[in-house]
């Protein structure tokens, strides 16, 4: 697992280390300039570079960085101090653009000399090295300040920020590495992310006295007469890819069963009672599914009020893990978020940006500015793991925050968001750790994404094809 910390946290960082440990503010600065340098010369035998320097200790660090390479063979260095908006520099051609102009700490739009630096930074073709953050991305939530740096290269001080991964930082901030410069960090309150390691802990070896009975049973209910297809990427991401869950069931309206048979073989098939197509309450039929492990629901089921009647008999009566999905989700938007919070089971909620803005009656614009603050807020009013979507998922319990960074655009296409339901009802299914699973069900999710593309490429990937690389993903947890 790793650290990714907000502004206020890292100065916090920085002023014990400096106040209270004794370590000088300029030997850290050397520090850092340092870290940046070397990692310079771990990549490029030599070149021609410009290191534009802001105010602040941004700036301290590029003169550093200056220093060091200036006196390594093979360098050619030169320095531009930003504020003195002298821009001949940039008549220049520079193999390597080291940018030092502003840190994490900017709150307002860049403009006048440091706008017109970061223009000339972004069309000069170099190679751009940033330091700790690309020049004019917001440290909390990666927002552009009006124009910020396109670094192929960031360096993070010390610790990973919120805002390398959030918003247009996943754009501009092109490889993130973090470098240890001995800031002091403690507490638990920090913002981590899964890494392989974390994933794998839950594919372990299995006894080989063991059946299918030892790993848990989940169960999917969705389908409507509109949406017949979503509940079945969500059932063969559960059953036929192997998540490793023992059982499975899929529930689908009845007068839709016969169009169900025999489209995925390994799973139990359940008629639930319908009207046209749609799902009204079955408490018969729902009952009989009390003793899964997970229930997933909501996946192309429409947001009519049998649907919302459907998951309130759940919260009332079913004590397993119930993943809420899709229509799941509008249908609390539509008639009530209110019964989240008298519920006997586990509730994970996996919304878009667009089904938590209408959870919640806030604009999108408004979440992505503290978008940390508004998952975890809701989590904890509502007790309920939330795993919310977005090119940087984040998820939190009201307790603990994860944010996910694996993924790709290849997967921004219909029926993406299905797969990952049936993938966390499979993990869930199997397993007590209820919010570090729905951590790990958005890693791998991602992971397939990722996968998909290589085999392909960002504009031809479908959910289908998700669905076809999840043994080749979980090969490499094994």
């Amino acid at each position: 697992m790793e650290r990714i910390l907000s502004v206020k946290q890292m100065r916090s960082a920085d002023d014990f280390t400096i106040n209270k440990l004794g370590i000088a503010e300029e030997v850290l600065v050397e520090r850092a300039g340092k870290c940046v340098a070397d990692e310079i010369i771990r990549r490029f035998p030599g070149g021609r570079v410009l290191v534009c320097i802001g105010k602040g200790n941004n700036g301290a660090d590029g003169a550093v960085v200056a220093k060091i390479l200036s006196k390594h063979h093979g360098f050619s260095v030169n320095t531009l101090t930003v504020s003195n908006g002298i821009f001949r520099l940039f008549d220049k051609k520079y193999d390597i653009i080291v940018d030092c102009i502003f840190g994490t700490g900017l709150n307002k739009e860049v403009d006048g000399k440091f706008k017109v630096a970061i223009e000339k930074i972004n069309s000069s073709g170099a190679y751009v090295v940033s330091c700790d953050i690309p020049s004019g991305l917001n440290g909390d939530n990666g927002k552009v300040m009006g124009i910020a740096v396109k670094a192929n290269l960031t360096i993070a001080i010390q610790e990973y920020k919120l805002g390398h991964f959030l918003g247009d930082g996943v754009d501009y901030c092109g490889e993130v590495v973090a470098k240890d410069i001995g800031i002091s960090i403690w507490g638990e309150d920090y913002v981590k992310r899964f890494n392989d390691q974390a994933v794998a802990k839950f594919f372990p070896q299995r006894k080989r006295n063991s059946n299918k009975g030892n790993f848990g049973r989940a169960c999917v209910i969705g389908g409507s007469l509109k949406y017949s297809g979503s509940v079945v990427l969500s059932a063969n991401a559960l059953c036929s890819l192997k998540m490793g869950v023992g059982y499975t069931n899929l529930v689908v309206p009845k007068s839709l069963f016969n169009a169900y048979v025999g489209k995925v073989p390994e799973c139990i098939l359940t008629p639930i009672q319908d009207v046209d197509g749609f799902v009204v309450l079955d408490q018969k039929t729902l009952s009989s599914l009390l003793s899964y492990d997970c229930i997933a629901i909501g996946m192309g089921m429409g947001d009519g009020a049998g649907v919302y009647n459907t998951i309130k008999f759940l919260l009332e009566n079913y004590t397993g893990k119930l993943v809420i999905d899709a229509d799941g989700l509008n249908s609390l938007s539509k008639f009530g978020v209110g019964i989240l919070k008298d519920k006997k089971c586990e509730v994970i909620l996996t919304p878009h940006i667009g089904e938590f803005s209408r959870l919640l009656g806030v604009d999108k614009t408004q979440i992505l500015e503290t978008i940390i603050d508004f998952a975890y807020n809701f989590a904890k009013e509502y007790n309920v793991t939330l795993l919310l979507k977005n090119a940087t998922s984040v998820i939190t319990n009201g307790v603990e925050t994860y944010i996910n960074t694996t993924g790709t655009p290849a997967m921004a296409k219909a029926g993406s968001g299905d797969v990952l339901s049936g993938l966390l009802a499979g993990l869930l299914g199997r397993t007590t750790e209820t919010f570090y699973a729905t951590v790990a069900g958005a890693y791998i999710f991602g992971k397939l994404g990722e996968k998909a593309e290589s085999e392909q490429n960002e504009y031809t990937v479908t959910a289908s094809d998700l669905i076809a690389v999840i043994p080749k993903v979980i090969n490499d947890f094994i």
